[in-house]
């Protein structure tokens, strides 16, 4: 999934350790994000976009994750 972690993070001159610790995950949790390796839970995504100041799709990209048919 697409983010704008590290664009926002880097607008505010905030590390990957200084956002992990604010959010109460590791810096390799937040790396994982940026590189688009791991999808953040609902409660991490909201957050970081809190975190941000943003709604959680201002953050995240949803508009290529497809819904689950059952």
């Amino acid at each position: 999934m697409k983010t704008r972690i590290q664009e926002l993070r880097k607008a505010r001159r905030i590390s990957q350790e200084e956002l992990a610790l604010a959010v109460g995950v590791t810096r390799q949790t937040i790396t994982s994000l940026e590189c688009e390796k791991y999808t953040a839970s609902l409660v991490l995504a909201y957050k970081i976009a809190k975190f941000f100041g943003l709604s959680i799709e201002e953050v995240f990209d949803f508009s290529e994750v497809q819904e689950n048919e059952n």
